[in-house]
């Protein structure tokens, strides 16, 4: 049985190698499990612009490797592996790793993100990153001035689709069927805008292009006609799974598996256990923000461990 640690990190990214700097320097001596994807969404991220301190931009797994030398800079202890079961039922939490090995800690913060659903097909992998993005508020500015889709029809869609609206000519918006789960305010907030048609009964058959995106085949659900649209780039909205799973017994989450904290703060309603960034963020969803609830986490675990006479 491993000795009681005063705070452990789950997860990686801007939201856990932030908290783990601040946990750092509050003398916490944190404990980082990466997990299975090390620095998280940033990783499969290249040129990021919109981060702060980065005036020329700077690739995703550049910036994720100077926070994570910063965090071991401090003191952070890092170690490469994911976490498979926890156990929140006491005020000393345990958590096992994938080889099996028990660690337990005053304090626990869940940094897990949460990873974005694609269609499936292997033209959308082939170019993400090259034109296909699961962000448009991240990459849209990359196809200011060119015409691009989305695909989607919820909410998360129909913002993206007017966003992209502001800054492409034209944006065609892939629905599957022939109507769209977005609330009525955000649909009409899609037919307002003149530069945005919405492609209704539509999936997408193929990304098309090799070094980048030059286009995509789609096929009328109802007809079985094919037809190719070109675009520049290509955006998939349909949601995000956030990675919670094993604390479903333990934590409160929302239907879709987003983790609640306390309004103002990081802390879940289990004592000694705080949620940040995409894992409990499903507004946001960006870099900047993600490293500041892994801020507010590593305060509020600090404050714990304080008021509970450990620090």
């Amino acid at each position: 049985m491993s000795d009681i640690r005063n705070c452990i990190i789950i997860g990686s990214g801007p939201a856990g190698y932030t908290a783990a700097i601040y946990a750092a320097r509050a003398g916490l001596t944190p404990l980082l499990f990466t997990g299975a994807e090390p620095g998280g969404q940033l990783m499969i991220t290249t040129d990021v612009e919109n981060y702060p301190g980065y005036p020329d931009g700077i690739m995703g797994p550049a910036m994720m490797g100077e926070f994570q030398k910063q965090a071991e800079r401090f003191g952070t202890e890092i170690k490469y592996e994911m976490i498979n079961k926890v156990d929140f039922s006491e005020s000393v939490h345990k958590i096992w790793t994938e080889s099996d090995e028990l660690f337990e800690a005053h304090t626990i913060i869940i940094s897990t993100g949460a990873s974005a659903k694609w269609l499936g097909l292997p033209s959308e992998q082939r170019l993400m990153n090259k034109g296909v993005s699961a962000c448009a508020v991240c990459d849209g500015f990359f196809f200011k001035g060119m015409d691009v889709a989305i695909v989607g029809a919820g909410d998360t869609a129909a913002e993206e689709a007017t966003y992209l609206a502001k800054l492409c000519p034209k944006v065609h918006m892939l629905v599957r069927r022939d109507e769209m789960r977005a609330s009525k305010i955000m649909q009409e907030r899609v037919h307002d805008m003149p530069n945005i048609e919405v492609h209704w009964n539509t999936e997408t058959v193929e990304v098309l292009g090799e070094e980048e995106v030059e286009g995509v085949r789609v096929r009328n659900n109802k007809t079985g006609e094919e037809s190719t649209l070109d675009v520049k780039g290509f955006f998939v909205a349909i949601g995000h799974k956030p990675n919670t799973d094993i604390f479903k017994p333990w934590l409160e989450m929302d239907d879709v598996g987003y983790l609640l904290v306390q309004c103002g703060s990081a802390k879940t309603k289990t004592e000694g256990v705080f949620a940040s960034g995409d894992a409990a963020d499903k507004v946001y969803r960006q870099a900047v923000t993600a490293a500041g609830t892994g801020c507010m986490a590593a305060l509020d675990a600090e404050r714990y461990l304080v008021e509970k006479g450990i620090l």
